[in-house]
Protein backbone atom coordinates (compact mmCIF):
# COMPACT_ATOMS: atom_id res chain seq x y z
CA UNK A 1 0.00 0.00 0.00
CA UNK A 2 1.23 3.50 -0.80
CA UNK A 3 0.05 6.94 0.22
CA UNK A 4 -0.57 9.82 -2.17
CA UNK A 5 3.08 10.96 -2.05
CA UNK A 6 4.13 7.42 -3.07
CA UNK A 7 5.59 6.50 0.36
CA UNK A 8 4.77 3.08 1.76
CA UNK A 9 1.68 3.22 3.91
CA UNK A 10 1.59 1.31 7.19
CA UNK A 11 -1.59 0.93 9.17
CA UNK A 12 -1.52 3.07 12.32
CA UNK A 13 -1.45 0.07 14.68
CA UNK A 14 1.53 -1.48 12.88
CA UNK A 15 3.54 1.73 12.75
CA UNK A 16 2.75 2.46 16.40
CA UNK A 17 3.90 -0.98 17.52
CA UNK A 18 7.05 -0.69 15.42
CA UNK A 19 8.04 2.65 16.92
CA UNK A 20 7.10 1.49 20.42
CA UNK A 21 9.17 -1.67 20.03
CA UNK A 22 12.13 0.26 18.68
CA UNK A 23 12.07 2.83 21.47
CA UNK A 24 11.65 0.19 24.18
CA UNK A 25 14.46 -1.91 22.75
CA UNK A 26 16.72 1.10 22.44
CA UNK A 27 16.08 2.32 25.99
CA UNK A 28 16.48 -1.20 27.39
CA UNK A 29 19.79 -1.76 25.62
CA UNK A 30 21.09 1.65 26.70
CA UNK A 31 20.15 1.19 30.35
CA UNK A 32 21.59 -2.32 30.59
CA UNK A 33 24.70 -1.70 28.52
CA UNK A 34 27.37 -1.80 31.30
CA UNK A 35 25.76 -4.81 32.96
CA UNK A 36 25.21 -6.54 29.65
CA UNK A 37 28.95 -6.32 29.04
CA UNK A 38 29.61 -7.92 32.44
CA UNK A 39 27.00 -10.60 31.78
CA UNK A 40 28.48 -11.34 28.37
CA UNK A 41 31.94 -11.68 29.92
CA UNK A 42 30.64 -14.11 32.55
CA UNK A 43 28.73 -16.00 29.85
CA UNK A 44 31.94 -16.28 27.82
CA UNK A 45 33.75 -17.92 30.72
CA UNK A 46 31.42 -20.90 30.35
CA UNK A 47 32.04 -21.24 26.60
CA UNK A 48 34.30 -24.28 26.52
CA UNK A 49 34.13 -24.76 22.74
CA UNK A 50 34.91 -21.24 21.56
CA UNK A 51 31.74 -20.77 19.51
CA UNK A 52 30.30 -18.00 21.73
CA UNK A 53 27.65 -20.43 22.99
CA UNK A 54 27.12 -22.47 26.15
CA UNK A 55 25.46 -25.82 26.73
CA UNK A 56 21.91 -25.74 28.07
CA UNK A 57 23.11 -27.59 31.17
CA UNK A 58 25.39 -24.64 32.01
CA UNK A 59 22.67 -21.98 32.03
CA UNK A 60 21.76 -22.49 35.71
CA UNK A 61 25.43 -22.24 36.71
CA UNK A 62 25.85 -19.00 34.77
CA UNK A 63 22.76 -17.49 36.36
CA UNK A 64 24.01 -18.48 39.80
CA UNK A 65 27.44 -17.04 39.03
CA UNK A 66 25.63 -13.79 38.21
CA UNK A 67 24.01 -13.75 41.64
CA UNK A 68 20.65 -15.31 40.86
CA UNK A 69 19.12 -18.34 42.52
CA UNK A 70 16.93 -20.19 40.02
CA UNK A 71 15.89 -23.75 40.65
CA UNK A 72 16.73 -26.29 37.98
CA UNK A 73 13.00 -26.48 37.24
CA UNK A 74 12.84 -22.71 36.63
CA UNK A 75 15.85 -22.87 34.32
CA UNK A 76 14.35 -25.74 32.34
CA UNK A 77 11.14 -23.74 32.02
CA UNK A 78 12.87 -20.66 30.55
CA UNK A 79 14.78 -22.98 28.21
CA UNK A 80 11.47 -24.39 26.94
CA UNK A 81 11.48 -27.63 28.99
CA UNK A 82 14.16 -29.44 26.95
CA UNK A 83 14.81 -33.17 27.27
CA UNK A 84 17.84 -34.43 29.20
CA UNK A 85 19.48 -35.12 25.85
CA UNK A 86 18.90 -31.52 24.75
CA UNK A 87 20.22 -30.21 28.08
CA UNK A 88 23.52 -31.95 27.39
CA UNK A 89 23.69 -31.41 23.64
CA UNK A 90 22.06 -28.11 22.70
CA UNK A 91 23.93 -24.82 22.86
CA UNK A 92 22.69 -21.30 23.50
CA UNK A 93 23.91 -17.89 22.31
CA UNK A 94 24.21 -14.91 24.65
CA UNK A 95 21.45 -13.01 22.87
CA UNK A 96 19.02 -15.83 23.73
CA UNK A 97 20.39 -16.13 27.28
CA UNK A 98 19.89 -12.49 28.27
CA UNK A 99 16.05 -12.47 28.13
CA UNK A 100 16.05 -15.72 30.13
CA UNK A 101 18.24 -14.10 32.78
CA UNK A 102 15.96 -11.06 32.87
CA UNK A 103 12.96 -13.36 33.37
CA UNK A 104 14.66 -15.01 36.37
CA UNK A 105 15.77 -11.64 37.79
CA UNK A 106 12.25 -10.23 37.53
CA UNK A 107 10.52 -13.29 39.04
CA UNK A 108 8.37 -11.95 41.88
CA UNK A 109 8.29 -15.37 43.58
CA UNK A 110 12.02 -15.81 44.15
CA UNK A 111 13.32 -16.12 47.68
CA UNK A 112 14.90 -13.27 49.60
CA UNK A 113 17.71 -13.32 52.15
CA UNK A 114 15.11 -13.27 54.93
CA UNK A 115 13.35 -16.26 53.36
CA UNK A 116 16.56 -18.28 53.55
CA UNK A 117 17.25 -17.28 57.14
CA UNK A 118 13.67 -18.18 58.05
CA UNK A 119 14.18 -21.57 56.39
CA UNK A 120 17.27 -22.20 58.50
CA UNK A 121 15.40 -21.23 61.68
CA UNK A 122 13.24 -24.32 61.18
CA UNK A 123 16.35 -26.39 62.00
CA UNK A 124 17.49 -24.15 64.88
CA UNK A 125 16.31 -26.34 67.77
CA UNK A 126 17.76 -24.12 70.50
CA UNK A 127 16.66 -20.81 68.98
CA UNK A 128 20.18 -19.40 69.13
CA UNK A 129 20.84 -18.80 65.43
CA UNK A 130 22.71 -22.06 64.82
CA UNK A 131 22.04 -25.31 62.98
CA UNK A 132 23.92 -28.57 63.12
CA UNK A 133 26.09 -28.96 60.03
CA UNK A 134 25.38 -32.69 59.77
CA UNK A 135 21.63 -32.11 59.82
CA UNK A 136 21.89 -29.36 57.20
CA UNK A 137 23.98 -31.65 54.97
CA UNK A 138 21.27 -34.31 55.10
CA UNK A 139 18.53 -31.79 54.31
CA UNK A 140 20.46 -30.28 51.38
CA UNK A 141 21.13 -33.72 49.91
CA UNK A 142 17.70 -35.26 50.35
CA UNK A 143 14.93 -32.65 50.31
CA UNK A 144 13.60 -30.38 47.59
CA UNK A 145 16.00 -29.77 44.76
CA UNK A 146 18.74 -32.07 45.98
CA UNK A 147 22.32 -30.79 45.97
CA UNK A 148 25.23 -33.06 45.10
CA UNK A 149 27.80 -33.95 47.73
CA UNK A 150 30.34 -31.72 45.95
CA UNK A 151 27.92 -28.76 46.01
CA UNK A 152 27.20 -29.33 49.69
CA UNK A 153 30.93 -29.55 50.49
CA UNK A 154 31.59 -26.30 48.61
CA UNK A 155 28.77 -24.53 50.46
CA UNK A 156 29.73 -25.85 53.89
CA UNK A 157 33.50 -25.40 53.56
CA UNK A 158 34.77 -23.46 56.57
CA UNK A 159 31.29 -22.83 57.99
CA UNK A 160 31.13 -25.37 60.82
CA UNK A 161 32.65 -24.55 64.20
CA UNK A 162 34.51 -27.04 66.41
CA UNK A 163 31.16 -28.47 67.60
CA UNK A 164 29.83 -29.02 64.07
CA UNK A 165 27.40 -26.10 64.37
CA UNK A 166 26.81 -23.34 61.85
CA UNK A 167 25.90 -19.88 63.09
CA UNK A 168 23.63 -18.34 60.46
CA UNK A 169 22.67 -15.14 62.31
CA UNK A 170 24.46 -12.27 63.94
CA UNK A 171 28.18 -13.06 63.87
CA UNK A 172 30.80 -12.45 61.19
CA UNK A 173 31.66 -16.15 61.20
CA UNK A 174 28.08 -17.06 60.34
CA UNK A 175 27.03 -19.05 57.32
CA UNK A 176 27.63 -16.63 54.50
CA UNK A 177 24.43 -16.84 52.52
CA UNK A 178 25.35 -13.68 50.65
CA UNK A 179 28.55 -15.19 49.28
CA UNK A 180 26.97 -18.29 47.81
CA UNK A 181 24.76 -17.61 44.77
CA UNK A 182 22.82 -20.86 45.14
CA UNK A 183 21.59 -19.57 48.46
CA UNK A 184 21.30 -15.82 48.14
CA UNK A 185 19.91 -14.09 45.08
CA UNK A 186 20.75 -10.44 44.53
CA UNK A 187 17.45 -8.56 44.27
CA UNK A 188 16.60 -6.83 41.02
CA UNK A 189 16.96 -3.36 42.57
CA UNK A 190 20.59 -4.00 43.54
CA UNK A 191 21.45 -5.63 40.22
CA UNK A 192 20.05 -3.13 37.72
CA UNK A 193 20.02 0.23 39.50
Amino acid sequence: MHSEDNKPFLPLSLSLSLSLSLSLSLSLSLSLSPLTTDYKEAFGLFDRVGDSKVAYNQVADIMRALGQNPTNKEVRKVLGNPSDEDMAGKRLEFEAFLPMLQHIVNDPNKGTFDDYVEGLRVFDKEGNGTVMGAELRIVLGTLGEKMTEAEIDALMQGQEDENGSINFEGKPSSLSLRSHPKWYPIPYRETFS
